[in-house]
């Protein structure tokens, strides 16, 4: 097994990689590690926590690292343990597929906090911090039903948090017309965007005018196929701002701004003020970190008094006045 190491991204700068995580600094030297389940050098979820890891750089002092890893739980416990026991006091598990593992070397570093993206985990110092993507999710599939669409949806993995996404859209499209198709299909991969993009097609070929992906990297070849369509079809924008490779077909963009939230946390961490009594969980009533916004640029933009009625949704979603998902 080789776990490559990287100080910046790749493609940018030089990489150098090394087989291990390489010496322990100042025992007094506050430290964050990080596990991605691909390269942060692709646009979407990995970029998102390395992004939020170098702001805990910037702003906290802190000494940071990562290592990029595919799906193989004995290497997510040999990365688990290798900054644990070099003393980081933080360790980021940037996926669900990664909380089985923390679980097992948290039992031996107590002294190290566990997060776990996407995860509603809370045992010990392991602590889940959920993006709740059936909120924004929830506000596509409004838009969608508004707009009288069919839907298709294309998801990675048939995880818990990318169902639950879904789960939202669906949820928000009935609310408004619990008639109109909808049809979900999972690709099995985070990088395969060629899977992604053929999935799109087979769904637009059955009838989706809006097609929506949560897939990670992979989801862009969602997005390529809605372009290759022509501006009848339509797409979101999930995670990162893709309105450039399809400006004609988004029709909003959702962000979490997930380095403000993990700013936060580990800046309680650091200075010892940290207490969670659960898993924690960013939702639109975090503004900060849940960011939702339309593309005034696409060729059928989502008309006005439709935004109107998505901007009541969103009040009443984040004052808990709408259920999203099932608890």
């Amino acid at each position: 097994m080789r776990i490559a190491r990287r100080d910046c991204l790749a493609g940018l700068v030089a990489l150098t990689l090394s087989a291990g995580l390489g010496p322990a600094s100042a025992e007094d030297e506050f430290k964050m590690g990080l596990l991605v389940p691909g390269s942060v050098a692709e646009e979407g979820w990995n970029r998102i926590a390395y992004e939020a890891l170098k702001r805990v750089e910037k702003e906290l002092d802190a000494k940071i690292s990562y290592v990029e890893l595919h799906e193989n739980p004995a290497a997510f416990e040999t990365a688990f343990r290798d900054y644990a026991s070099q003393g980081y006091k933080v360790v980021l598990g940037h996926g669900f597929q990664f909380q089985d593992a923390a679980l097992t070397v948290a039992q031996e570093y107590p002294d190290t906090i566990f997060l776990i993206s996407s995860s509603y985990i809370h045992e010990g110092n392991v602590i889940g911090l959920n993006t709740d993507s059936s909120q924004p999710f929830y506000l596509m599939g409004v838009i969608t039903a508004k707009l009288g669409a069919r839907a298709g949806l294309v998801g990675g993995m048939e995880i818990p948090p990318i169902k639950q996404s879904f789960e939202g859209f669906i949820n928000g499209m009935k609310s408004v017309d619990p008639d109109l198709p909808i049809s979900q299909i999972y690709i099995n991969s985070f990088t395969d965007a060629t899977a992604a993009k053929e999935a799109a097609l087979s769904m637009m070929a059955q009838g989706a005018q809006i097609v929506v992906p949560n897939a990670n990297a992979a989801g862009l070849g969602t997005i390529q196929a809605a372009r290759e369509a022509g501006p009848d079809v339509q797409t979101f924008s999930v995670y990162s701002d893709y309105t450039d490779v399809a400006p004609q077909n988004i029709l909003g963009t959702y962000v979490a701004d997930y380095g403000q939230g993990i700013v936060r946390i580990v800046s309680q961490i650091k200075d010892g003020s940290f207490v969670a009594e659960s898993n924690i969980e960013f939702g639109l009533n975090d503004p900060d970190v849940m960011k939702f916004s339309f593309n005034d640029k696409a060729t059928n933009a989502v008309p006005e008094d439709i935004r109107n009625y998505v901007e009541e949704v969103r009040t009443k979603i984040a004052a808990g006045e709408i259920q999203t998902r099932e608890r």
